[in-house]
């Protein structure tokens, strides 16, 4: 498509309607299961949660698992889990949504940051151990994009810490199916988080889960997100009850968790048709000229929520911005993940010294794209996908 007119110079597009970077995959069987749990007795929490807490575990490996009514409020119970004093550190990557480092300050502790690797753009474990202080108190780790962190390597520093070991959090709003050395996310961690997002691997509407395979902690966790109430209200015999600890309603409901289980039993097609499209991406992109794609380690199979490339600025004569535009005019939905966390305005004003001290993180984040991809995408979807980055690249090329 080299010399063709850009869609945002007033050529035609490759598509006439956007396609988006994510979309929920909602079936008949999906409905139906909703419109049960709107006819039954219980739409707030009741039978189905557990149901599908009980579906959850057993599909991931874990011994438990708690449902919450987002991953954020997953995060926030996950973090208070672990008792952190006020003077706690919690160490964490820049690349990730603010949640993650917003529910460290909901548990009363401090994030603090590692750079990441630059092919992957997981948490580098290398920095991970120049940054641990004797304040550290767990690690934060994000399986960006789908891909696991190496959680045997930070196992390695979090047991070496001053204190340790410590305990590590998954944050793995993007990889629930995924493994790491034959092992599934929910297994890599002490506390794995899981978002239930409609952009992510399978949906309920909104919602999160916490894996564990510790069953105080699954207890807190269940009097957590129900006001800190020793009883669900499904097991209560009288009126009575009891709250024991500080909590919050962060409860799913029924009509939320019928959607979960329904979508669960295809996690697996789910999981098949990222992966399907994933590899076409990269075969289609390994070696282009104009960008980079995502280094993956041989021993990851990722869930591929994202699909992310870096572009190579110094080949073009645009930034990222431009390109951003150009190709969302050509009717591609593309996004960016993410403004690292150190640059909001609120994390720059609590921490104004981070600028600059994350420099992998920062520099992939001025070259960063995330392409269309979700398990209902069509073959000529990712056509056109393809077909604008080479419009669009060719057109802005340097030189």
């Amino acid at each position: 498509m080299s010399g063709e007119r850009l869609a945002i110079d007033g050529g035609t597009p490759v598509r006439a309607a956007l396609l988006p970077y994510a979309r929920q995959d909602i079936s008949d069987d999906d409905v139906a299961a909703v419109a049960a749990a709107l006819r039954s007795d219980w739409l707030t929490t009741g039978p189905r949660v557990p149901a599908f807490e009980e579906a959850l575990a057993a599909a991931t490996g874990a011994r438990h698992a708690v449902a919450f009514s987002s991953g954020t409020a997953a995060l926030h119970g996950a973090m208070t889990s672990l008792s952190l004093a006020p003077d706690a550190e919690v160490l964490t990557t820049p690349m990730t949504f603010a949640a993650t480092a917003n529910a460290i300050l909901y548990a009363g502790a401090e994030p603090r940051f590692a750079d990441v690797d630059p092919g992957s753009l997981l948490l580098d474990p290398a920095a991970v151990a120049a940054a641990i202080t004797p304040a550290t108190r767990a690690l934060a780790a994000v399986d960006y994009a789908g891909q696991p962190a190496d959680y045997a390597a930070l196992r390695a520093v979090a047991d070496a810490a001053a204190g340790g070991p410590i305990p590590i959090v998954a944050d793995a709003a993007h990889s629930l199916g995924a493994t790491r050395a034959g092992r599934p996310v929910g297994t890599l961690a002490d506390l794995t988080v899981l978002s239930l997002h409609p952009a992510k691997i399978m949906t309920t509407g909104e919602g999160g889960a916490v894996l564990t395979d510790d069953g105080d902690r699954a207890a807190f966790l269940r009097r957590f997100r129900n006001h800190g109430i020793g009883t669900e209200l499904a097991a209560r015999r009288d009126w009575t009850y009891a709250m024991v600890q500080l909590g919050y309603n962060y409860r799913l409901t029924d009509v939320m968790a019928a959607l979960g289980t329904s979508q669960l039993a295809r996690l697996d097609a789910f999981l098949a048709s990222r992966r399907r499209l994933a590899a076409r991406y990269r075969a289609a992109l390994a070696g282009h000229w104009a960008l980079d794609v995502q280094a993956v380690a041989p021993d990851a199979d990722p869930a591929w929520h994202l699909f992310v490339v870096q572009l190579r600025l110094d080949r073009l004569r645009v930034d990222r911005a431009a390109v951003y535009h150009a190709l969302r005019a050509e009717g591609i939905g593309v996004n960016v993940h993410y403004i690292p966390v150190h640059r909001h305005p609120f994390y720059r004003a609590r921490y104004p010294d981070l600028e600059g001290r994350f420099p992998v993180a920062e520099a992939a984040y001025e070259r960063l794209l995330t392409l269309p991809l979700f398990s209902a995408m069509a073959d000529r979807d990712l056509d056109d996908v393809l077909a604008a980055l080479d419009k669009v690249t060719a057109a802005y090329r340097a030189g």
